[in-house]
């Protein structure tokens, strides 16, 4: 008997001797620091899980989506370059560019590189701009608010001079510069004859472009002999020769056959571009005031001394 209560007495068995130690270690342990920031840890993550439940489905962020849409925009930008329609093998090709550029794009945006880039900004401000001048725009005005446009704005619309002109060449790698003296002389022989005289072609110099120019708007002339030279030849009268008058090749003597002056054409002959110009306006005025809107919500701040 006594070595059975003995035994029932050995260490781990009596349960007075083992209680006492538990709530002691729970306590050390409570007024531990690193415990402290696990338990606040464990309480974040579970508002957290409870705040932002996990989809069973990946993130949209984490999905990209071609639609029917994307598939017929595709196939235009393809055939507006002249093809023929794409084969499955090069639609598939296109389909993974589009993904591609996506998937740059989110990773470029996600490592912030969209910030504080200058050709990003400019494109975004492009983007509103369009949106501006695009939504407040009516696309179908009616002839008389073209018509009161038109009165208004009738110098838009104006054509220009256009002349039909004949001319003889004289070159100053050949005459120096005597170049003007020399076509001074040969108009003298040739001021009463006709232009399509045909002993006249043999006074001048081989010319490396035309001889004679039919109908011809002023900007034409400018471009093909200069601004000086168009100038002239718009105010010369039909019918006998002229000059000389220089050009970036040389000196020539000008025949003018006809001559049509500057005019507004009719409301009839171009009422298509009217419709156009006014659109142009109106989209124009529709960015300058939503802008002017958008701008007046912001303060700039400028530094107190500008460079010069």
């Amino acid at each position: 008997m006594d070595r059975q209560a003995d035994m029932n007495a050995a260490p781990g068995k009596n349960p007075d001797a083992a209680v006492p130690a538990q709530p002691l270690s729970l306590r050390r342990w409570l007024h531990e620091p690193l415990v402290h920031f696990v338990m606040i840890g464990m309480a974040l993550f579970a508002g957290y899980s409870v705040l932002n439940p996990k989809s069973e489905t990946a993130s949209d962020s984490n999905r990209i989506v071609v639609t029917p849409d994307d598939l017929v925009q595709i196939s235009v930008a393809w055939l507006a370059k002249g093809r023929p329609p794409p084969t499955p093998e090069q639609m598939q090709n296109l389909i993974e560019l589009k993904v591609r550029e996506e998937v740059l794009f989110r990773e470029a945006k996600a490592l912030g590189l969209d910030k504080d880039d200058t050709i990003v900004k400019r494109r975004m401000a492009q983007k509103m701009e369009f949106l501006a001048e695009g939504a407040a725009v009516d696309n179908d005005p009616s002839t008389d608010t073209l018509r009161a446009w038109f009165t208004d704005n009738q110098q838009r619309f104006a054509l220009l001079p256009r002349v039909s002109f004949r001319h003889l060449y004289f070159s100053s790698d050949r005459h120096g510069e005597r170049t003007r003296e020399a076509a001074a002389k040969a108009l003298e022989k040739i001021a009463d004859q006709s232009g399509e005289a045909k002993d006249v072609a043999a006074l001048g110099d081989p010319f490396m472009y035309q001889d004679h120019y039919g109908d011809r708007s002023f900007d034409d002339i400018a471009k093909l002999f200069g601004l000086n030279f168009a100038r002239v030849l718009v105010g010369t009268k039909p019918g006998s020769w002229q000059g000389p008058v220089e050009s970036g090749y040389g000196w020539h003597l000008i025949f003018v056959d006809s001559s049509a002056p500057s005019r507004v054409p009719a409301f009839e002959e171009i009422e298509s571009d009217i419709k156009a110009g006014w659109i142009a306006d109106q989209r124009a005025q529709a960015k300058a005031n939503a802008y002017e809107t958008m701008r007046a919500r912001y303060q700039v701040v400028l530094p107190e001394k500008l460079p010069n």
